[in-house]
């Protein structure tokens, strides 16, 4: 993750804690969240490489059967407990300004923009979600 948006990535190494527990990335919080199962978050959440929480989250039975209405969400909150919780990464974020972030790749259509960019770009928009509510976190009068 040395690239220059590396720290957008939800693999690049940075803890966040949320439910109680530490997750190692932002990718093993959302991976676990597929589940219902505590064992199987555990096991997510336990993975060496946020790789090795991924191929999990894709391989494991027992995916939640509502998970596509859950998806957004808990990406949403790994985002913003990972952008809240380490202030290098916050002042990063919000020094993107108003640029259009966007997730490139060919392997998702649906968090990425597919390659091509026929695909959704979930994760770029909900990004620009979270800079937003920075931005108008910091434009808050302090109390």
């Amino acid at each position: 993750m040395n690239e220059p948006y590396g720290f957008l990535s939800n693999f690049a190494r940075y803890p966040i804690e949320l439910d109680g527990r530490v997750w190692p990335t932002s990718e093993h919080y959302f991976q676990a969240q597929k589940f219902a199962d505590d064992a199987q978050q555990e096991l997510v959440r336990r993975a060496v490489s946020p790789m090795d929480a991924a191929r999990l989250g894709r391989t494991l039975p027992g995916i939640r059967p509502d998970w596509d209405a859950l998806r957004d969400d808990a990406m949403l909150r790994a985002l913003r407990a990972k952008f809240a919780q380490h202030p290098s990464l916050r002042d990063q974020l919000v020094a993107t300004g108003e640029a259009t972030l966007i997730e490139h790749t060919a392997n998702d259509c649906y968090w990425a923009d597919a390659g091509d960019g026929s695909g959704q770009n979930r994760l770029g928009e909900l990004l620009e979600l979270v800079r937003a509510e920075l931005l108008v976190e910091r434009e808050r009068p302090a109390p």
